[in-house]
């Protein structure tokens, strides 16, 4: 069977990690059982066999796309923060992948203009699609407004449109485009029973099939490492109780929880004095956050040993969102024995 993984980028974001991650257990399994391809816009990894825009001006060209895909949203104001996104702009992919030779179009995460909302309705091709946030079967926007946010469930309309949010109603525009243009049910595969929850209550899909597949970790890299040792490379003190947690400039999400971890903190710092708090995702900030411990970051990790380093090295890690779909930190730690 040929099939052809679709994402917008094969290294950016934990959706791209995934669906990467799957490619190349799929390729493992070779030809004669598989011929898997994996298409994206932007291409991060050295993965030579990933199709991917080959000229600058065609590498250039997703940018300029999603730049003006993106200048749409300014007509909405909402107050949820969480990523929106219109999927609005015509393109030729649709055509070039009904045309194309292979059997089965395997989904992922393909916003950024990859294709329009019209144009994932053109599709032809027998499809599957995993689903890595909320869009697919809401608004513009990616995650509700919190968890009292049911517009995907009552549809969206005029007169349940949420007081926080003024000017054009994209969400609305982009639902009805929607529930307009995908008339065909797709198979959907959530990672997480709560996500495959959430889809089963939507206007949108609720009759449409649904898998629960978790996303696959390679466990063969994420084996324990010694503590001590993983404490040295990463120059993290050897004695004392390490909470890691993921880059703080999510902070302005509430969906992300920073608030509640922040507080959490202050309470545990006063029975725990011996606490180091680890920060991975980004470096040190030129106004660090005073959380009354001491802070160690150590920057952007872009493989998976040192990732499982890391966990090997701290005590415990927290992920402190609201609102998520399984992030696979979660489940990649646990391979490697953190809490």
């Amino acid at each position: 069977m040929k099939v052809r993984l679709l994402s917008s980028s094969d290294g950016v974001g934990g959706a791209a990690r995934a669906a990467f991650r799957l490619y190349k257990s799929l390729r493992k399994l070779g030809s004669d059982q598989v011929d898997v391809r994996f298409q994206v816009l932007r291409k991060i990894t050295s993965d030579c066999s990933v199709l991917a825009p080959i000229s600058k001006l065609a590498k250039g060209w997703p940018y300029v796309r999603n730049a003006l895909g993106g200048s749409l949203q300014s007509l909405q104001k909402t107050a949820n923060a969480s990523l929106h996104s219109s999927s609005w702009l015509p393109g030729t992919l649709a055509d070039k992948l009904n045309s194309c030779s292979d059997q089965l179009l395997h989904m992922h995460w393909i916003q950024e203009e990859m294709l329009s909302i019209e144009a994932i309705g053109r599709l032809r091709k027998p499809l599957i699609w995993t689903l890595h946030d909320c869009w697919a079967f809401s608004g513009s926007e990616h995650y509700p407004n919190g968890l009292d946010d049911f517009r995907y469930v009552e549809g969206y309309f005029a007169k349940n449109r949420p007081a926080w949010n003024r000017g054009i109603d994209l969400d609305r525009w982009c639902w009805q485009r929607k529930r307009r243009h995908w008339l065909n049910p797709i198979h959907l595969i959530c990672p997480s029973n709560w996500l495959a929850s959430c889809v089963s209550q939507s206007a949108l899909m609720a009759a449409w099939p649904i898998s629960v597949i978790p996303n696959a970790i390679p466990v063969h890299l994420y084996t324990p490492w010694p503590k001590l040792l993983a404490r040295r490379i990463f120059d993290l003190p050897s004695s004392s109780n390490l909470i890691l947690f993921g880059a703080m400039h999510g902070g302005h999400d509430p969906r992300k929880g920073w608030d509640l971890l922040e507080h959490a903190l202050g309470i545990l710092i006063s029975t725990q004095p011996n606490i180091v708090a680890v920060v991975f995702g980004q470096d040190e900030p030129l106004l660090p956050p005073r959380l009354g411990l001491p802070i160690r970051y150590v920057g952007h990790l872009a493989d998976d040993q040192s990732l499982a380093m890391l966990y090997s090295a701290c005590d415990v890690m927290v992920v402190p969102s609201r609102i998520d779909n399984l992030p696979q930190t979660a489940t990649e730690l646990r391979a490697v024995g953190c809490q």
